[in-house]
């Protein structure tokens, strides 16, 4: 039996929905991958070297290439920031509150407008 690239899109999707804690590691793992393409595309774009950039930042080129690569553990805020206000970028962070099925609100959070 071939085996199509839907077929295994199509499996993924049904282990991702029916293993919450395996979704949250796949959420969590995207969102470390998105962040480290755009560091990357933001210092090509820059037409810099990771060499170039450690300098800017204050760092090793190796630790750009960690960086870049996903492999730095507990990535500190102000170290984001500094690399990616050297490239001449500007860092959003944005929290975004989990959807619910109902739309209702988490029991103990407060509405808007309420205390």
């Amino acid at each position: 039996m071939a085996t199509t690239k839907a077929d295994v899109m199509e499996w993924v999707e049904t282990q991702l929905a029916q293993d919450a804690r395996l979704r949250k590691q796949v959420e969590l793992r995207l969102n470390e991958l998105r962040l480290e393409q755009q560091l990357a595309a933001l210092r090509e774009a820059r037409g810099l070297s990771q060499r170039q950039v450690a300098r800017l930042v204050g760092v090793s080129q190796p630790a750009i290439a960690k960086l870049e690569s996903g492999t730095v553990k507990n990535l500190q805020l102000k170290t984001l920031v500094r690399m990616v206000t050297a490239l001449g970028g500007r860092l959003q962070v944005e929290i975004v509150p989990p959807s619910h099925a109902k739309g209702g609100t988490r029991r103990g959070l407060m509405r808007p407008g309420r205390r």
